[in-house]
Formats: structure tokens, sequence, C-alpha cells
């Protein structure tokens, strides 16, 4: 998709990291946190189905367990930092990018299953029968980079200060009530209820912070907050460490040769460089240019019209640069135009609805972005999740005891665009576009679409956080200023951008969602109603809709993979009715770009697109590392 991935889900990042909080507030007995004793341990945990990998397995199918260690990579971010302290990101400051390499999790995911995971800092998992609580034995084995042991009090500390510190966290673990030392090496979760299936395997998801560093002091003899930003380089646990950095401007990761986890089966031919740079731009342009001049190994290309024109420079011809499309099978997208419905002007669904019609993306897909992209038509696009046709089966009995909350569309019409691939069609949509303005109480004076009851003209600020964005704003807004709409679009810089984010203080933004094979507790955060008010969670829209809290409950708390789709395909005929945004485009595959100095596996996992620089390595036996000037030595 175009640039904005990169945007507004950057806070989504964080969500691979773990807090929690209790629905209820009352605390389960010590009994009841404990597991039934025919429930076995196991070395992984799979959402639906059997494990792929047996116990003892020697490494994941898709890694060279031979791949050369060594050399050092050059990557790019954008837009800046001014924080290392995971704990409060998407709710203050800006995150480093690529800070979770210096952590381990319980477990670690399999980039070759849809939703399985394996033991690290736990080497076994287990549940109850029902659910309602999970048990993580870690260790003894796993260390921090000072040589600290990995205790269970870690593992509480970083539960109780990801619940306490980050909202949008809070919301994605709100059903877990406690996490206990249930024995030596052991710490379980209580759940407020049964049947939470999915809770297990996000628990595994948990990000392992050191108590006794945080609860330390730093070299000018303070004490750490672990609720405030920080630039002090944490102590971790994880494959690299932070060796140097320029705040805001660059940051490197050293590989720790020490690692505790080297030699663990869910690691060998992972990690392989010795050495990560990130370098920060501010301008896609300009990082593009950079990449071209060889400042940087690896370029991920969101931009239709430089993966059209742009790549025909020397290097591209001599092969010195290869050129290369993944397949995107692990995740969904909704990217749009998306409303604060906070602000009574957007609070009707028909005016919304008016946006969409005289949003024309045939005109935008033809004249910018060379006929590359289809039209986004679900908050699932591109997996099977997606809703198509009229509600039927299991997903009809989901909706029918809804049919007073949700529009009348839902079960009677199939949802699509507007599509106009000529003009008189263009025409049709916007005379609708207008109709529509009228239902919702909206009337032309002298040029201008105004208020029947208060007079006001309807004016809106597209907010950006890049120049590149402006070429298809650009078009739209004519489009719109034809209905009588007044529109501003407003560039500001990534800092600001968040800021105002964080604050609700916008009218529309470029926004996506991406959405997993398995959705689950993180629909909570995008749609639901208790994530509306809080700061930092990614409920920009401002959706309270009891039918889509409902839904989400559904899709948390399903049983099996058909009840999750069916759940996801009712979710989706929601919010898709009630008209949030205005849907944008996709593109099926990963586009990048890369200086030929790297060999990868004969075969990359089903689920990990490129899957770099993770499981690749160097084609030489190059040791020359990267020289930056900064701070920061561990």
């Amino acid at each position: 998709m175009e640039t904005t991935r990169r945007m507004v889900l950057s806070l989504a990042a964080s969500a691979s990291v773990a807090a929690g909080v209790a629905r209820s507030g009352v605390c389960a007995p010590l009994s009841a946190l404990l597991p039934a004793q025919d429930d076995p341990w196991k070395h992984g945990l799979s959402l639906f189905g059997e494990l792929k990998y047996p116990p003892g397995f020697k490494a994941f199918g898709y890694v060279n367990a031979n791949a050369r260690k060594g050399g050092a990579v050059r990557q790019a971010a954008f837009g800046t930092y001014d924080n290392f302290n995971l704990t409060v990101a998407g709710l203050k400051g800006q995150l480093a990018v690529a800070i979770d390499l210096t952590y381990d999790t319980l477990l670690i995911a399999s980039m070759d299953e849809v939703s399985s995971a394996y033991g690290l800092i736990a080497e076994a998992a287990r549940h109850t029968a029902d659910f309602s609580s999970a048990t993580y034995r870690l260790r003894q084995s796993a260390k921090w980079h000072d040589g600290a042991p990995i205790t269970v009090d870690d593992v509480i500390f970083s539960f109780d200060a990801f619940k306490a510190h980050n909202p949008q966290l809070a919301i994605y673990y709100r059903h877990v009530v406690e996490a206990r030392q249930s024995g030596d090496h052991e710490v379980s979760f209580t759940f407020d209820s049964p049947g939470h299936r999915e809770l297990p395997l996000i628990l595994g998801q948990l990000t392992i912070l050191p108590k006794h560093w945080w609860q330390g002091r730093n070299a000018a003899g303070q004490r750490r907050d672990v609720a405030q930003t920080t630039l002090e380089p944490p102590l971790g646990s994880g494959p690299y460490r932070i060796t140097a950095f320029e705040a805001g401007r660059s940051l490197v990761y050293q590989r720790v040769e020490s690692y505790w986890g080297n030699d663990l089966n869910v690691r060998i031919g992972r990690d392989n460089f010795a050495q990560l740079r990130f370098d920060y731009y501010r301008d896609l342009g300009v990082m593009f240019e950079a990449f071209k001049a060889g400042q940087f190994d690896w370029h991920d290309e969101n931009s239709s019209k430089n993966w059209a024109t742009g790549y025909d420079f020397p290097a591209v011809q001599e092969k010195r640069v290869i050129v290369e499309e993944f397949p995107i099978r692990n995740l969904g997208i909704m990217q749009a135009f998306a409303f604060n419905i906070r602000r009574a002007k957007f609070s009707d669904p028909r005016l919304r609805r008016a946006f969409n019609y005289a949003f024309n993306f045939e005109e935008v897909n033809r004249e910018i972005f060379y006929g590359a992209y289809h039209r986004i038509a679900s908050y699932f696009q591109g997996t099977e999740l997606a809703s198509s046709g009229l509600p039927e089966g299991k997903e009809l009995e989901l909706l029918e005891p809804l049919r007073d909350k949700v529009p009348p569309e839902v079960f009677a019409t199939p949802y699509h665009n507007p599509v106009a691939r000529d003009a008189a069609q263009w025409r049709s949509n916007l005379r609708k576009a207008m109709q529509l303005l009228e239902l919702a109480g909206f009337t032309v004076r002298d040029m201008q679409l105004v208020d029947v009851v208060t007079g006001q003209p309807l004016s809106v600020e597209f907010l950006l956080a890049d120049q590149v964005l402006k070429r298809f704003i650009m078009f739209y807004k004519p489009w719109l200023e034809r209905l009588g709409i007044q529109v501003v679009v407003r560039v500001v810089d990534a800092v600001q951008y968040q800021t105002r984010l964080r604050q609700r203080d916008f009218d529309i933004v470029v926004a996506s969602w991406p959405q997993t094979l398995s959705p689950g507790n993180e629909q909570r955060d995008f749609w639901g109603s208790r994530a509306a008010d809080m700061p930092g969670s990614l409920n920009l829209i401002g959706i309270k809709n009891q039918a889509v809290d409902d839904l989400i409950d559904k899709i948390v708390l399903a049983s099996d993979r058909a009840s999750l789709v069916a759940a996801a395909k009712a979710l989706d005929r929601v919010l898709l009715w009630n008209h949030y945004v205005v849907p944008q485009w996709t593109y099926p595959n990963e586009r990048t770009a890369r200086w030929d100095r790297f060999d990868r596996p004969p075969v990359l996992p089903t689920y990990g697109q490129s899957a770099f620089p993770t499981i690749w390595w160097g084609k030489r036996d190059d040791e020359g590392l990267i020289a930056v000037q900064g701070t920061g030595q561990p």
C-alpha cells in the first residue's frame, strides 16, 4: 500500500508487548490460579489445531541453521525518536525503531503457522481446559545482559508496569485479573472468566523487563522511572543491545555474543548480523535518494510512482541493486481516510458516506498510482475474514440479535464502494453525495455547504505527517470543494502529528489498521467503546457502538476457527455500513529493493513476507562494522 503503513500504526507495534487489567477488579483465590493437574506442559501453544513443530525440534523449517554470522546491515527509519522505554510506547514520546530486539518474550511466534508460538524465556506453558488461567515455566538459563537471571519477579513487574502505564495495552489485556508466582520458576495468570482461548498466546507475547534495573539508578545517580520516557539504553535480555545512538537521527544495535539464547531451537538461524544500524529520515523522497546513493542497504518501497518509474538507475541495471516483491500472506489491512466522529460535524453516517461518493478512486489509481492498486472493501482486506455478499449461516446467527442496533443494509445489501469508471458514473456519484449531505442536514448557500440549523459552513482539515501524502489528497480536495465543503490540508512534523493524534485533535487523518489472520483482543483497541476516550489507543475514530462491542466479544471468545471467521465477517459488515472511514487501496506484495550483499533461505516462511533481516545473512565474510557518533554504552 502507499506510504501510510509507516504512519498511524507505528503505534501498533507496541501491541507486541504486554500489559493487562481486570474487568472485575476482584482477585481470584490462589487455587484458581493453578492449572488443573491433567493440563500438560507444552513446548508451545497454538490458537486452533496442533503445533507444527514437535518437542525437541532442531530449528524452524524456514531458517538456515548454518547461516554465516557477522557483518552489518544499514536500514532507514522514517520520522524521529526520543524514547527507549517500551512501557509508555504510543502514549509518551517517539519509540526508537527495533527496540524489541533488545528484549525477549515468554514465547516466540512461528512464521510458518497462522497462530502458534514456542518457548523462549518460558521453556513450557499450560492452561486450564476452560481457558480461565495460564501458567509459564521459566528457563533457568535465561539471563539479562548483565548476567542476572530472569525471574518470576521480572515477569510480574513487567505485567504490572504495562498494565499501569500503557492504556492501549491495558485494553488489550483487560480480561487478565492477576499475575502471581505459582512455583519456584513458574508464573500464573488468572482471567476474569473462562473461555479466553487467545489469552495464553497473548500473554506469551509479554515483553519481560528487568525489575532490578528499572528500580535502580542511572549513571547520574537518579532513580529510573518505568512510567517515563528515557534515552538511557535499557538493560535487555535479547539478541541485540544498543551500543551507540544520536538521538532522533541514528541508532546502532550490536549482537550480544554471549546472548543466553544463542543455542535455543527457536533462535537457531536467526539474528545473524553482528550489527544493525538505522538512520532516520523525515522526507521519504530524501530517503529514496539516500538508498540510491548506497547510504543504506534495504528499502521498502511504498510509492507506486517510485515502483513504476524510480528504479532505472545504474545500480539496478548493473544488478548491484535487486528489486523484488514478496507476497503478503500474514495480514489484511484497512487503510483509509478516517473521520474523528467525536466531532459533531461527522456524527451522521450519511455525511461520512457522502465523502466516499466524492472520492474518485479510479481516477487517482489511473493518474498517480499507475493502475497498481485495488480498492479496499473490507476491514480484513486480503484474508478469509473479509465479508462478501449477504450474511448467512453462523454469521447471520450472530447478527440477528443485533438487528435493531446495526444499519439495515447489513442484512439487505452487499457492501461496495462507489465506482467511477467514466464521466457519467462520476457525475452520478457526486449527485448521490449531495443527496446524502442534504439528508444529513446540509444545504448549499452562496457556493458553500452549510448546516441548515446553525448556518455554519462545513469545513474539514486533513492532518498529515508526510508531504508525499498530499499527492492524492490534492486530487480529493477539489472534488469535495465542488460539493461546497471547505478543505484544508495541513502537514506537520512527526512529533506534532503524534501529539495531535493522542489528543484527538484532528478532523480526518490517513490511517491504517493491520489485521492478523487470527484477530482477537486488539480489536477492542481498534474499535471498542472503552478505547474511544483513552489517549494512545488506536480507536482514532472514536467508535462507541454496542453492536461493535458485542461482535468483538464474539471474536475474542470464539471456540473454533469457524466461529472466529464468522464473527470477524459480521464485525466487518457493521463497521463498513457505519461508514466510519473512506477506504483507500491496497497492494498484495511487499515491494523491496536491496543492495546485492545478502543471502536468504531458499524457501521463505509462509507468513513472514521477506523476513529481512531476521533470517538473512551476509554474502561475504565482511566483518567491517559501522561507525556512528553518539552516546549510549549500556
